[in-house]
């Protein structure tokens, strides 16, 4: 047994070692190109972009099932960005609720006839409607049977979008008013062909909205939705821009990301079996651009465009990671080929490695070591002169990658007040006692309910929505393309 314990020390010594050695460099990579994407942000450039009448076309694809809650103020949302050329495509993936019918009296809607080509196959289409009000002439509704998933909803989406590019987002999402701005700049910038590109999402909850625009920005009061603030901001401002950096983004949100519609098409869509729409659908992208020798580039930028109700309680939370696990095992099980493979280059020797080791196996090591560290209680097997230290250790490098973090937020965006600060930091250093054994918890639960096969089911968040009114007059006037 003793050296089975060695061998446990070892193992776990190695691990946290290069985990602590990436973040170090995903920290310095991240902080070299917020700095540099930070000094060449022009002006004059986003005026430009934002009065541009040859800007090129973003279509806002956004899945609707059951949102009555929140539908017109996110909608509203969508209808105020700022940008020239832009549309608005709502697919009711058939609601069971008054969804569709409070778009269609709000917005002023009629079924018209649309020559539907469905480039991507879906289950069957049923209508479309249009507003016969002016100020709404950029949104389109679509009315289709019940896809199970969101992957199903927005192939429909991308069926009728009519320009080059598109933004995947959530009817439960805010945007920025800039965001499609902002995201299209790599576009514009780079010397070769941009698939996709993410930029940072954040938690809508306790924020205060007015007329489908985010007025106040504030930290979340619940505990769970301000742990996923934590997350994001790591995740985005960290993982993400550092990645960046290299070329190695693995995964544009699907909360939040624009792409190149005509390599999604030819990508073959968004995979409607998929548990991980998002991963599957950024990783055939590249496989696609890579199979044919073409030069890409998965963009990432630090701005903050848009926001999401978080899960208000541990039981939707379960929910979510659960589903999010089980979506990461069936991204290996379906794209194993990628992993290790010199000719996918990043993503064959960086990115699926990185996922692979530190975001797959990273719950099972950690539930092996507390069922470990349990036997070794029980049997006198632990060095507590030296166990202290170690923990110490990985617990500080930690808690320097959030304050990094939070460092990074106040460098972009400084939404916050210095009491939200340093409430944020404080949850900081209690997250691995609150929150992290959650976390590895449910991913653990995910694993087993993909490996039985057990019947998956999207659960349905219960919106909480904002307490403000969302007046259509105050609704920006939209022209025509």
């Amino acid at each position: 047994m003793e050296i089975f314990v060695q061998i446990y020390e070892y193992v776990i010594f190695f691990y946290s070692l290069t985990l602590i050695l990436l973040y170090s460099a995903l920290i310095t990579l991240s902080y070299f190109r917020i700095s540099k994407y930070l000094s060449q942000k022009n002006k004059e450039l986003e005026k430009i972009v934002a009065e541009s009448p040859f800007i090129p076309g973003i279509s806002i694809v956004a899945p609707a099932y059951n949102e009555e809650v929140t539908i017109i103020s996110n909608v509203s949302s969508m209808l105020t960005v700022n940008y020239p050329n832009f549309e608005v495509v709502i697919v009711n993936d058939g609601s069971k609720d008054s969804t569709l019918d409070l778009l269609i009296e709000h917005f002023e809607m009629e079924e018209t006839q649309f020559a539907y080509v469905e480039k991507i196959k879906t289950k069957p289409f049923k209508r479309i409607f249009k507003s016969t009000n002016p100020k709404f002439e950029r949104l389109i509704v679509v009315d289709k049977e019940n896809g199970g998933t969101k992957a199903d909803a927005s192939n429909a989406g991308v069926n009728v979008a009519k320009h080059p590019y598109f933004i995947c987002t959530d009817v439960d999402c805010v945007l920025e008013r800039n965001a499609l701005i902002n995201m299209i700049q790599p576009v514009l910038k780079s010397k070769e062909v941009v698939i996709a590109v993410g930029a940072t999402m954040r938690m809508s909850n306790s924020c205060e909205v007015e007329s489908g625009i985010m007025t106040k920005t504030k930290l979340p009061k619940a505990i769970i939705p301000l742990y996923q603030e934590i997350e994001y901001l790591r995740s985005y401002l960290v993982g993400k821009m550092g990645f960046s950096v290299i070329n190695a983004v693995h995964n544009v949100s699907g909360g939040l990301g624009l792409f190149n519609k005509e390599v999604v098409i030819a990508a073959g869509g968004y995979d409607p079996l998929s548990h991980a729409e998002d991963m599957d659908m950024t990783t055939r992208m590249i496989a696609y651009m890579v199979n044919y020798k073409q030069k890409y580039r998965v963009a990432q930028i630090p701005d903050t465009c848009c926001w999401t109700e978080g899960p208000p309680t541990v039981k939707v939370l379960n929910r979510q990671r659960t589903r999010w696990a089980r979506g990461l095992l069936q991204i290996f099980t379906i794209h194993r080929k990628y992993l290790f493979n010199r000719r996918y280059k990043q993503m064959g020797l960086i990115t699926f490695p990185y996922i692979f080791m530190f975001e797959f196996l990273a719950p099972i090591i950690e539930f092996l070591g507390y069922l470990f560290t349990i036997y070794l209680l029980f049997f006198g097997g632990i060095n507590f002169n030296t166990v202290w230290i170690m923990l110490f250790f990985i617990y500080i490098a930690g808690l320097t990658l959030s304050f990094f973090t939070i460092l990074f937020e106040r460098k972009v965006s400084h939404m916050f007040t210095d009491r939200e600060y340093i409430r944020l930091f404080f949850f900081c250093i209690v997250e691995p006692i609150l929150y992290h054994p959650l976390i590895v918890f449910f991913s653990i639960k995910g694993y087993i309910d993909f490996l039985s096969k057990k019947n998956f089911e999207w659960g349905q968040m219960t919106r909480q929505g904002f307490n403000t009114n969302t007046p259509r007059e105050e609704i920006r006037s939209s022209t025509a393309n």
